[in-house]
């Protein structure tokens, strides 16, 4: 049964920090790209970063340097590391996963599992 489980969410203030973590079990974990989403209310889900099992990786725009994404393929762990955090990256976040690198990373409809999400609020 493949598994997703996020955790490290939380409210914090502008300018503070936070470490996502996202537990995978059920699939080989190493043949998986590897991305977080997030989504805010009334807004489409946007990708934030992906990874790949050799830790190449992509990170959207609105990141800027703040965000660093990486995978623990021992223990089957994807990580997001949250510096710098702005009001407007207020969103539920979700770690998702796609059998082999997908042609573009931040397309939802390409991937294969779906993690049930962490909330992050961040306040002004």
């Amino acid at each position: 049964q493949v598994q997703l489980v996020e955790s490290g969410g939380g409210s914090v203030q502008a300018g503070g920090s936070l470490r996502l973590s996202c537990a995978a079990s059920g699939f080989i974990f190493g043949d998986y790209w590897m991305s977080w989403f997030r989504q805010a209310p009334g807004k489409e889900r946007e990708g934030v970063a992906g990874i790949d099992s050799d830790r190449s990786v992509r990170y959207a725009e609105f990141v800027n340097g703040r965000f660093a994404i990486s995978r623990d393929n021992v223990k089957n762990i994807l990580y997001l590391q949250m510096n710098s955090l702005k009001p407007e990256d207020t969103a539920m976040y979700y770690c998702a996963a796609r059998f082999f690198r997908p042609r573009l990373w931040d397309r939802p409809s390409d991937y294969n599992y779906w993690g049930q999400g962490t909330q992050v609020t961040v306040s002004s």
